[in-house]
C-alpha cells in the first residue's frame, strides 16, 4: 500500500487488493497516526472502486472484487463499532 517513502502504491491486481486489505487491517493495530490510517483507507477504496469499474464486464473478476468490497465493508463496520 505504501512504499518506504510513504507514497501510495497503486493497487492493480486482485492479489494486490487481497494483500492490501490485509495490510490495511493490520495498519489499524499499529501506532500509525489516524491521518495515515484514514488516507490508506480512502486510497484503498478509491483503487477498489476503479478496479470494480474496470472489470464490470468480466463476471468472474467482478465477483472476486465484490468479495474484497464485502470484506472491506465488514472492516469498516467493525471500525464504527469500536
Amino acid at each position: 500500500m505504501f512504499d518506504k517513502s510513504s507514497q501510495w502504491i497503486l493497487l492493480e491486481t486482485f492479489d494486490d487488493f487481497d494483500n492490501g486489505l490485509s495490510d490495511l487491517i493490520e495498519l489499524w493495530s499499529t501506532t500509525a497516526t489516524q491521518a495515515v490510517k484514514d488516507s490508506a483507507l480512502a486510497h484503498f477504496k478509491e483503487n477498489l472502486e476503479g478496479a470494480m469499474l474496470n472489470w464490470a464486464d468480466n463476471r468472474a473478476k467482478s465477483k472476486k472484487y465484490a468479495a474484497i468490497s464485502e470484506e472491506l465493508a465488514e472492516f469498516e463496520e467493525a471500525l464504527k463499532e469500536s
